[in-house]
């Protein structure tokens, strides 16, 4: 399983897959900090809506940035099988999903904050 996660991280293009791994780990932080020592001032809240927001945009961008060289790719190709086009979708889903999970975790963790300081 722990190979498993670091080949999706390597096949998802490390240029956004460790970014997004890092503002997730920087998120959980923030958020347990959060949870323990409170946040008053709404500053850790505000942090984490703007990160988990740019992993989401991040991983898109992966994932345009992919479809564009692999389409540039496929244009310059004679004959392209389906697995080849498939396996390349596939990749290029990654990023984004992702990032959407990033997103979700910390939303969640986010909707929490709130409910603890209702």
């Amino acid at each position: 399983m722990k190979f498993l996660f670091f080949n999706l991280l390597n096949d998802g293009g490390p240029i956004f897959m460790y970014p997004t791994l890092l503002m997730l780990i920087i998120c959980i932080i923030l958020l347990v900090k959060a949870f323990l020592k409170g946040d008053e001032n709404g500053k850790s809240l505000n942090l984490l809506k703007h990160i988990s927001l740019f992993a989401l945009v991040w991983g898109f961008l992966g994932l345009f940035i992919g479809l564009i060289e692999a389409f540039d790719a496929i244009s310059m190709a004679t004959h392209v099988s389906s697995a080849v086009f498939a396996d390349g979708l596939k990749i290029g889903l990654l990023s984004p999903t992702f990032g959407m999970v990033t997103f979700l975790i910390v939303r969640l963790g986010i909707i929490g904050l709130t409910m603890k300081k209702k």
